[in-house]
């Protein structure tokens, strides 16, 4: 077997470890008298209505997860629900609908998005104080669940959205604007809930898990404000040039608004079940059980995309380079990197995960350096940027392969335009939706020398 097979085995098994499905099952159940979610014991002898809204691009998995258990509710129980997902990802429910958010492949927030998080927001009104209200929340659930204020319009959202991403923001910048300008994101979700139960139960895609930032925390007070989120504008569009100027006006009027109470009418509770260090763990398991030293760089790790790609390869250069006793080795790094996109006039395609292997060819663009080396970068969800691979990978044989084709990876990263380069060579990584997100995974591996 190739290292590259091994590398690619080892990158599914952190994302199977973070199976949407399977975290609910491990979390939920139910005896008939009492639901257990986690640590969280919740009597059924008065409630009338369990209502499971949310979304993200782990909802179908997390959906089925939490109907198994809900199988064993009373039959006196009404259950519903809705749960906002890519089009991709809707299956056949019983009782809870999965809605198509956006298409497959385009992580921005759309009118029928806008739709679903209006039902959202109408179903846990509706329910009474008795009544329980589950939420499943998981990466990419900002954009799945747009509800943007009364003064501002979904493409002036769309634009603030482009302006940060175009920059690199991280998305704890990103979620601290967003949830400003929605009636559902920073603890919308909480304030108009009728019910005096909430349960959120969480996969994580964001670095450090903080739930106020996960899918811009529909479920908790966030304790980001306005002024946060001016400060974070006015970063990356200091004249005022790029972003609408309403919203500027509107985060500048939110600023002088007395702060809403902390006190809401639910009890909410939000559980973190599934995260990057669960898969990055998994996947020191199976490097491990393939015969792997394993260096894990842990799941913090963020910045420019091609910069993380050439301190990975470095290091994979740096232990082939060392006595040889600590080999066959294997690097794994979790986190989320972000990409600044160079002016271009241009039509391109790429990822950050894309874009994290294309900086290490780049920087080392000979066949000979990569001998012995494989370097994977995947996204846990199945997809990288807009396209339809969640990453890429690349060793000794593909970078040979792009000299005989006479390619330029430098020419590439410059526009990045990571995927046409990597699919003109085999080397996208796909899988289809995942059902799960816990940011991007990073497998590299140096081998026996001389294999």
């Amino acid at each position: 077997m190739r290292i590259s097979d091994d590398a690619r085995a080892i990158w599914q098994a952190g994302v199977a470890a973070v199976d949407s499905y399977a975290l609910v099952k491990e979390n939920v159940s139910c005896d008939g008298l009492t639901l257990r979610i986690c640590d969280t014991d919740i009597g059924l002898a008065h409630v009338k209505r369990i209502e499971v809204v949310g979304g993200g691009k782990a909802g179908a998995g997390m959906t089925r997860g939490i109907q198994a258990a809900l199988d064993h509710v009373p039959d006196s129980i009404t259950i519903g629900g809705w749960i906002n997902v890519p089009a991709d990802c809707v299956q056949e429910t019983e009782r809870i609908r999965l809605h198509a958010a956006r298409p497959s492949g385009v992580n921005e927030p759309t009118d029928a998005g806008v739709e679903g998080a209006g039902e959202i927001l109408r179903r846990v009104n509706s329910l009474e104080p008795d009544d329980l209200c589950i939420v499943l929340i998981s990466g990419g659930g900002s954009a799945l669940m747009p509800a943007p204020v009364a003064d501002v319009s979904l493409d002036e959202k769309l634009v603030v959205t482009r302006v940060l991403a175009a920059a690199g923001a991280p998305i704890h910048d990103l979620n601290v604007v967003r949830s400003q300008l929605s009636r559902i994101k920073g603890g919308g979700l909480l304030r108009q809930c009728s019910s005096k139960h909430i349960v959120a139960l969480i996969i994580s895609d964001v670095i450090g898990d903080p739930v106020d930032i996960i899918s811009s925390g529909p479920t908790v007070m966030s304790t980001r404000t306005a002024a946060d989120a001016l400060a974070v504008l006015q970063r990356y569009d200091p004249h005022r040039t790029k972003i609408p100027s309403v919203v500027f006006s509107v985060i500048e009027h939110n600023r002088t608004k007395q702060p809403p109470a902390t006190a809401s009418p639910c009890c909410a509770v939000n559980h973190i079940i599934g995260s990057n260090d669960v898969a990055l763990r998994a996947a020191g398991v199976e490097a491990t059980r393939r015969g792997y030293q394993v260096v894990s760089l842990g799941s913090e790790n963020s910045g420019e995309a091609r910069v993380h790609g050439v301190s990975l390869l470095t290091q994979l250069s740096r232990i082939r380079s060392a006595d040889a006793g600590q080999l066959p080795t294997c690097v794994l790094a979790g986190g989320e990197t972000t990409v600044t996109l160079a002016p271009a006039d241009i039509d391109r395609r790429g990822g950050r995960n894309q874009e994290v292997v294309l900086g290490a060819i780049a920087h080392a663009s000979d066949a000979s350096f990569w001998k012995n080396i494989v370097l994977l970068s995947g996204g846990t969800d199945g997809e990288d940027g807009p396209t339809d691979a969640a990453g890429a990978f690349a060793d000794e044989a593909l970078v040979a392969n792009m000299k005989r084709q006479n390619l330029s990876p430098s020419r590439f990263l410059s526009l990045n335009n990571s995927y046409p380069f990597f699919q003109q060579l085999s080397g996208l990584l796909h899988t289809g939706p995942t059902h799960t997100n816990v940011m991007d995974l990073a497998v590299g591996i140096v081998s026996q020398a001389g294999d």
